[in-house]
C-alpha cells in the first residue's frame, strides 16, 4: 500500500517528535521520524522530497484516447451544506484557541475541538492539533493560509514547521498567518494505530507478488492482521476519519481563526481535501491552490490502475536518463527503457528468491517488497534519481541492499530506532473509509492482473495485490465516487504536472473540468506536484494568486 501525499523536508527548523503509541495528548513531543536521505533532497525552494499514493495509484498523457479513458466514473455531485451553522455545532464555531509555544522557534500550537460525528455532535469530541506562525510583515495581513501536504496521513504540522513556515516565499509569510492542522486520525490529532513496530517490519516485507496459493494466503493474512489491529485500537475513531469530516473540521478552524473565507494550499491528497471543502462550502472559498490534483469521480480500482501506469511513466523517464550515464546498473547506451525495465524486473525476482544483506542492526535483509518500495519512493522526484542509481548499483552488483532499504524506510517513515510514524495507518483508515475497496478478494485481483501488468510491466503485479488492502477493513466505507462542482466559489487554481507518477495529469484535467471556477495551471515536467520545485513560471503564477487573488491565465503552461 502506498500513499497519495507530498512531503517536503528542509534543513531549516527542528524535526518534530512523536508521542508513544496510544498517547492521546495531541501536543505531546514527537520522536524524530526517519531521517531524509540527502540524495532525496531536491534543489530549489522545496529543499526536500515528495512522496505520494493510495492503496497505490498513475500516468499523465494528453492524448485524445487518454482523455476518453479518464471520463468521470460518477455523476453524483457533492452537495453544498446549508450556509447557516446548525445550532448543535455553534459551540465549536465560537470556541477560543489557547496558543502556546510548541518547541519550534516562531511557531505556536493549540488544540481545536470538533465533533467526532457531525451527524450526532452529542456523541463526543475529537481533539485536533493546530500550529501557526504569525505573519511577520511588512504589508497588510491577508488572513490565514492553511497548508496540507497530502497523504492521507501526512502531518500538516510537520510540513508547516519544516517547510511551509520557513520555505514559502517571504512575502507570503509576511502577509499570511501560516497555519496547519493535522487531520483527524493523523500524527498529533488522535492518531489511528494498527501494528507495533515489529509487526510493521513484517508487514512491509510481505511478498506483494505471490507465486502460489500459500503466498497469497500469507499476504491476505497480513492484510487481515493490519485491519484487525486498526479496528482493535479505537473502532469509534475509525468510523470518523473520512475526508468529508476532515473538510468540515477545516471550516470550524476557519471560523475560529476569524477568517471569512478559507485560504489554502493543498498538495496531492491535500487537493482532495481542499476540493471537498470547496464542494461543501463554496461560498467560503478564498484562495485555494490544489497542486497535484486528485479526481474524486473515480473508483478505487480506477485510481489504483491509473497510478500504476503513472509509476511506469516515471520509471520510463528515469530509465531513459539512466542508460545515458556511466553509472547506470540497468544498461548502457542503446538500452531501451523497456530493456531497462526487464533488467529491474529480473533483479526483483532475484530478491524474491535470495534477499540481499543490508547491514541493518535489526537484521533486516532487502526482500523484493522493500526493494520495490525503495525504487518507487525515488520516482516522486528526479532529484532522487542519482541516489537510486547508486542504491541499485550497490544492490545489483555489490550485494549491498542498504541504499534501497533506506529509501524504503524513508517512504514508510521508519526511523533509525525502528519506530514507524502512524502515516501508513492513517492512510489506510482514510482511504478505506472514503471509497469502496478496489477488490473484494484474491480472485478479483487475479482477474485484474493483466490490466495492471499492461499498465506497468515493472510494478503492475505488485500494485494490483497492494490494492487488496481495504477488502478486509473492519469499518464499512461511507463514501462513493462523486463529482465536485463548488458552484459559486471564487476562482480555484488546480495544478497538474504532465508526468506526475502519483497524481496523473489527467486527474488535474478532470478536477478542473468539474470545479465551476477552476483555472488549470500545467507544469510540463517529471515528478510529483509543481509548486516550489524550481519552476519560476509555476511559482510566480501561484504567488501572484495567493498575494493578489489573480488566477493564472486560462491554458497557462510552464516548463
Amino acid at each position: 500500500m502506498y500513499i497519495r501525499r507530498a512531503l517536503r523536508s528542509t534543513s531549516q527548523g527542528p524535526r518534530g517528535s512523536r508521542s508513544p503509541r496510544g498517547s492521546r495528548d495531541p501536543q505531546a513531543p514527537r520522536l524524530p521520524v526517519a531521517t531524509r536521505v540527502a540524495g532525496l533532497a531536491r534543489t530549489g525552494r522545496a529543499g526536500g522530497v515528495f512522496l505520494a499514493a493510495a492503496a497505490l495509484l498513475v500516468s499523465a498523457c494528453s492524448s485524445a484516447s487518454t482523455q476518453r479513458q479518464s471520463a468521470p466514473a460518477a455523476n453524483t455531485v457533492l452537495a453544498a451544506l446549508p450556509r447557516s451553522t446548525p445550532s448543535a455545532l455553534a459551540p465549536y464555531y465560537v470556541q477560543k484557541l489557547t496558543w502556546r509555544d510548541c518547541g519550534a522557534p516562531g511557531f505556536q500550537c493549540a488544540t481545536l475541538k470538533a465533533p467526532l460525528d457531525y451527524a450526532d455532535p452529542s456523541a463526543g469530541d475529537i481533539r485536533l492539533a493546530v500550529a501557526r506562525k504569525k505573519a511577520t510583515g511588512p504589508g497588510s495581513r491577508l488572513g490565514s493560509l492553511l497548508v496540507n501536504p497530502g497523504g492521507p496521513g501526512g502531518s500538516a504540522i510537520d510540513y508547516l514547521q519544516q517547510f511551509a513556515g520557513v520555505g514559502y516565499p517571504a512575502e507570503i509569510r509576511a502577509r499570511y498567518d501560516m497555519v496547519a492542522m493535522d487531520p483527524r486520525g493523523v500524527a498529533r490529532s488522535e492518531p489511528v494505530e494498527c501494528l507495533d513496530d515489529r509487526d510493521m517490519d513484517t508487514f512491509t516485507k510481505t511478498d506483494m507478488t505471490p507465486d502460489d496459493r500459500a503466498e497469497i494466503n500469507a499476504l491476505v493474512g497480513e492484510f487481515r492482521k493490519f485491519a484487525e489491529g486498526c479496528g482493535a485500537h479505537d473502532p469509534r475513531l475509525l468510523r470518523h476519519v473520512s475526508t468529508m469530516e476532515a473538510a468540515r473540521d477545516m471550516d470550524v478552524l476557519r471560523a475560529v481563526l476569524g477568517d471569512q473565507r478559507l485560504n489554502y494550499v493543498g498538495a496531492s491528497y491535500g487537493t482532495l481535501l481542499g476540493a471537498t471543502y470547496a464542494g461543501l462550502f463554496p461560498g467560503r472559498v478564498g484562495r485555494l491552490v490544489l497542486d497535484g490534483a486528485m479526481d474524486p469521480s473515480l473508483s478505487s480500482r480506477r485510481l489504483n490502475l491509473d497510478q500504476t501506469a503513472g509509476f511506469e511513466t516515471a520509471f520510463q523517464s528515469f530509465a531513459e536518463d539512466c542508460v545515458r550515464r556511466s553509472d547506470c546498473p540497468l544498461g548502457g547506451p542503446g538500452t531501451t527503457p523497456a530493456q531497462a525495465g526487464d533488467h529491474l524486473a529480473t533483479f526483483f525476482r532475484k530478491l524474491d528468491a535470495h534477499p540481499v544483506p543490508t547491514g541493518d542492526p535489526d537484521g533486516r535483509r532487502l526482500v523484493e517488497a522493500l526493494g520495490t518500495t525503495g525504487v518507487i519512493a525515488a520516482m516522486y522526484d528526479q532529484g532522487a534519481w542519482p541516489q537510486l542509481r547508486a542504491a541499485l548499483t550497490a544492490a545489483m552488483k555489490k550485494n549491498d541492499g542498504a541504499g534501497l532499504l533506506s529509501l524504503s524506510d524513508t517512504y514508510y517513515e521508519r526511523d533509525t530506532r525502528g519506530h514507524y510514524s502512524n502515516l501508513m495507518f492513517a492512510n489506510a483508515a482514510v482511504n478505506c473509509l472514503d471509497l469502496p475497496p478496489a477488490f473484494s478478494g484474491p480472485a478479483a485481483v487475479e482477474e485484474a492482473l493483466p490490466a495492471f501488468r499492461k499498465a506497468s510491466p515493472v510494478f503492475g503485479e505488485g500494485l494490483a495485490w497492494a490494492s487488496l488492502n481495504c477488502a478486509y477493513w473492519p469499518v464499512k466505507p461511507t463514501g462513493e465516487p462523486h463529482r465536485i462542482e463548488a458552484r459559486g466559489a471564487a476562482p480555484i487554481v488546480v495544478v497538474g504536472t504532465t508526468r506526475d507518477p502519483a497524481t496523473p495529469y489527467r486527474w488535474a484535467q478532470s478536477l478542473a473540468s468539474q470545479l465551476s471556477s477552476a483555472r488549470l495551471l500545467t507544469f510540463v515536467a517529471d515528478g510529483h506536484t509543481a509548486y516550489g520545485r524550481g519552476s519560476r513560471c509555476i511559482d510566480s503564477a501561484i504567488d501572484a494568486y495567493l498575494l493578489h487573488g489573480t488566477p493564472p491565465t486560462r491554458g497557462k503552461r510552464c516548463s
